[in-house]
């Protein structure tokens, strides 16, 4: 066992403060607080805000373009390329708003000059537009290295397709050992309101642009070296941890819904980083990963491991030399959570950026918090001197550990591009993982049974295509294809039906080989995962998260057999779904949101359509052409019915007062979304324009003043409800509308459940869920229908559940109620539009939504 030491939980530095004079203030700093408890993730489980990002936000996320002829497009022209790539940049409009100001920091609108000056200063600098932010700022990408012709950019790429796609040849090639750029990427300000990675960047850029020394010519000559000057231009500006969607890109990276996140897999795919760095605040002392257990399963820990620890030890110095203490300036001594803490800071799950990363071949990856806290509470309470004397500290720590991580590169680039290679090599080769120990990592101390963790990767992954015949989403098998694909996983198709492990698969499968050099990868994302509530007591953020589960798409799992000789042809993308039948009625199925959104385009347009008994909707044959069009649009496959329908539908007009996941999935469905909250019905909320109310978060019945409160009952007398967790329970109560009795778990509970479809709401959803502070329900009054429910036994499948000292375990849901409805309402327990990503889960709330809207009673729907 390793030795560990008490670490406060997002510890806040205490300053005295002590006013001297009328035109001075004296800061006296203090020590970090002493909070016994372990690191756990920042917040409430449960995110009680009400969203409130603009539908333009969205309408830019959902667009956005990839951008071309850029370092960060994985190949193509950009490759041959020379060195540097000099772009000007137009000024932004000043911001005199800009949060950064306030901290003596660089402003967004200040960035785009500074990059100009900074390529003014030699042939070193190189600066490229990545994209733009959902807030329409542009991102930036400055690539430092001694000048390349174009020549030599072919050469690079060549080596650098070789390392991930031949790693066999690539281990034994002379010209790699001897020319190859070892890769580095410095990711900063992903959290808006973590500032000083962005400044800290630019000075460094600028110091290497400079310098005449042998070591830096050295050191540019063998890497080149990425910076992402700031992730979040949206959050930078407003000060918001966010991004104007109101998302936490840093939870985005396995949904990958956001044109920022997308940006960074872009640049991480396209140069395949050995190193990474991502700077965030605020931890005192600055914490440098690698982490605590869990560590994540899919990934080579051992290399990972020994590298990010190494790298770790070369920052923690550098940042403790600089020669700030407790006492003179409220800096605490660095500390690596691996060495210094038991648990509460892991490395489990795939969607934080360096964890990331380790999929695409980083073997030293680190999240970074600097140590003292300038955001939230601080930057409204502490003088502007206070603020702008921790923001030079928070910015010469970030500088040393981006100093101390390029000396580390410049010395031991062999090793780093070998460990990479090896990477890619077992994968390729379908090796066995090496498990952590203190023989096969020597140099790391305090490896211990707690650290292992490893997988057994089946032989491949078939996912059928899907469709009418087979009644499994073909839409669903697309988007999941696609996806992979836009992963860097390699992805196959068949031409014909094959067999494969004693079973025939039809033709147009698709078929991931898990004899890949990102089989880590394409693991992450489809596999089921682990249930690890038994193997540490708290956890970071999320525990389980599989695709294979969630995204609606079937996916087979085949432990074992031989794909030699099968149909197989390398796709780069899904084939086309859209169809539309020559004649007759159209049905189009309603279990995948890209056919909700396929409805809501019709309903816009005035296309007369009509709810069948069967959850699928029925279009008369007159509505052919707007039919194909949708077709296109979605990529969805309408079939021939002889169906007349029912209820005919109509556009709905939906008042939202639910997080910014949920909003952004609403809006992703094409459903016309206003988002309330507390504070917007207390202004005055004209219900008028209203079809239905959805409540999820940042709505209480009872800090509504008389008014609002008056006129949202008089809104739910004649209008539906659907309300998901403790806060939409809450206001079903509150309204008298169903008689249930919510019963809340463990609310640091999260993970993929196994579920029991019974109703109309939730026909044709996948068997499994997802829950984040999961609600249940008991005692059912008249009326009341058990739409799911968890299943018997232990439901989590993969995540992390644990029973409190009164319940509120997964034994306590088993057989429960996840999702009820009657009288106008439907009440959710588990979380189907979490952070916009159970994709498969979504039709459940556009039923919902459509059910009673519509409907004089829910139980008819089913």
């Amino acid at each position: 066992m390793r030795t560990t030491r008490s670490v406060p939980a997002r510890p806040v530095l205490i300053t005295a403060l002590a006013l001297a004079t009328a035109g001075s203030l004296l800061i006296a700093p203090g020590a970090a607080g002493a909070d016994p408890k372990p690191v756990t993730r920042e917040g409430s489980a449960v995110d009680e805000r009400a969203a409130e990002a603009p539908a333009s936000a969205t309408r830019r996320a959902l667009t956005a373009d990839v951008p071309t002829g850029t370092a960060a497009t994985p190949t193509g022209t950009a490759a041959a390329r020379a060195y540097p790539r000099r772009t000007v940049l137009s000024p932004d409009p000043e911001n005199p708003g800009d949060k950064s100001l306030k901290l003596g920091l660089t402003p967004y609108h200040a960035i785009a000059p500074k990059l100009n000056a900074l390529q003014r200063l030699g042939d070193r600098v190189s600066v490229e537009v990545t994209g733009r932010s959902a807030g329409g700022h542009r991102l930036y990408l400055v690539t430092v290295t001694a000048p390349e012709t174009a020549r030599q950019a072919r050469a690079q790429e060549r080596m650098r397709e070789l390392i991930r796609d031949a790693p066999a040849a690539a281990a034994a090639s002379r010209e790699i050992k001897r020319d190859y750029k070892t890769p580095v990427f410095v990711n900063s300000n992903i959290h808006g309101n973590e500032w000083e990675g962005t400044d800290a960047s630019l000075k460094t850029i600028e110091r290497l642009a400079k310098a005449k020394d042998a070591k830096t010519g050295d050191l540019l000559a063998h890497s080149r070296l990425y910076f992402n000057i700031t992730a979040n231009p949206d959050g930078r500006i407003a000060g918001t941890r966010a991004n104007a969607n109101g998302f936490d890109l840093n939870r985005d990276f396995v949904t990958a819904s956001q044109p920022e996140t997308r940006a960074m897999r872009r640049i991480e795919i396209g140069t395949q980083p050995a190193v990474l760095l991502d700077l965030h605040g605020y931890v005192n002392g600055t914490l440098i990963e690698p982490t605590t257990p869990p560590h994540g399963e899919n990934y080579e820990y051992d290399l990972f491991l020994k590298n990010t620890y190494a790298n770790a030890l070369g920052m923690e110095s550098a940042v403790n030399a600089l020669g700030y203490t407790p006492a003179k300036d409220g800096v605490e001594a660095a500390q690596i959570p691996f060495r210094d803490q038991e648990e509460g800071w892991d490395d489990w799950p795939p969607i934080f950026t360096p964890q990331y990363a380790a999929f695409h071949g980083t073997v030293a990856a680190h999240t970074v918090e600097i140590p003292l806290a300038v955001n939230n509470e601080e930057y409204d309470e502490l003088p502007v001197p206070e603020l702008r004397r921790r923001s030079v500290i928070n910015t010469a720590v970030a500088g040393a550990a981006i100093g101390a991580t390029l000396a580390r590169v410049r010395e031991h680039r062999g090793t780093l591009i070998a460990d990479q290679i090896e990477v890619f090599r077992r994968g390729a080769a379908g090796a066995a993982q090496v498990p952590v120990s203190e023989r096969t990592v020597p140099g790391v101390p305090g490896i211990g049974p707690e650290d292992v963790y490893t997988t057994r990767f089946p032989r491949a992954y078939v996912i059928p295509p899907g469709g009418a015949r087979t009644q499994r989403s073909a839409p669903a098998a697309a988007r999941l294809v696609d996806h992979l694909v836009a992963n860097d996983v390699s992805v196959t198709r068949a031409t014909r039906p094959f067999r494969l492990a004693g079973r025939t698969y039809p033709g147009g499968s698709y078929v991931v080989d898990m004899h890949q050099p990102k089989r880590g990868m394409a693991n992450v994302l489809l596999a089921d995962g682990r249930d690890i509530s038994g193997k540490v007591s708290v956890m970071y953020d999320i525990s389980g998260w599989s695709l294979g589960r969630l995204w609606g798409a079937t996916v087979e799992r085949v432990p074992s057999g031989s794909l030699r000789g099968a149909p197989l042809r390398a796709v780069g993308e899904a084939a086309p779904v859209a169809r539309v039948p020559a004649y007759g009625d159209l049905r189009l199925r309603l279990t995948d949101p890209r056919e909700v959104a396929a409805l809501n385009s019709l309903l816009r347009k005035g296309v007369p359509v009509r709810r069948a008994d069967d959850g699928s909707v029925v279009l008369p044959a007159s509505a052919r052409r707007a039919a194909r069009t949708a077709a296109l649009d979605h990529d969805v496959s309408f079939t021939a019915t002889r169906q007349t329908g029912t209820a005919p539908l109509h556009r709905l007009r939906i008042a939202a007062a639910v997080t910014p996941g949920e909003l952004f999935a609403l809006r992703e469905m094409d459903f016309d979304v206003t988002p309330v909250s507390t504070d917007v019905l207390n202004a005055g909320f004209d219900w008028s324009g209203t079809d239905v109310l959805f409540v999820s978060a940042g709505l209480e019945h009872a800090d509504l003043t008389a008014s609002a409160r008056r006129a949202l009952d008089t809104f739910l007398d004649g209008h539906g409800l659907v309300g998901r967790g403790a806060t939409g329970a809450a206001l079903n109560a509150a309204a008298g509308r169903l008689a249930v009795k919510p019963v809340e778990g463990n609310a640091d509970a999260n993970g993929v459940v196994k579920v029991t479809n019974t109703g109309g709401i939730t026909r044709g959803a996948p068997d499994h869920g997802f829950v984040y502070a999961p609600l249940w329900f008991t005692d059912p009054g008249p009326g009341v229908r058990v739409e799911q429910s968890y299943a018997a036994g232990n439901p989590l499948v993969s995540g992390h559940w644990r029973p409190l000292s009164g319940g509120g375990g997964p034994a306590a849901a088993a057989g429960q109620a996840s999702v009820v409805s009657g009288n106008h309402t439907v009440l959710f327990g588990t979380e189907p539009l979490f952070r916009d990503h159970p994709k498969g889960a979504f039709p459940q709330v556009a039923r919902a939504l459509f059910t009673v809207a519509h409907s004089a009673s829910v139980k008819e729907s089913g």
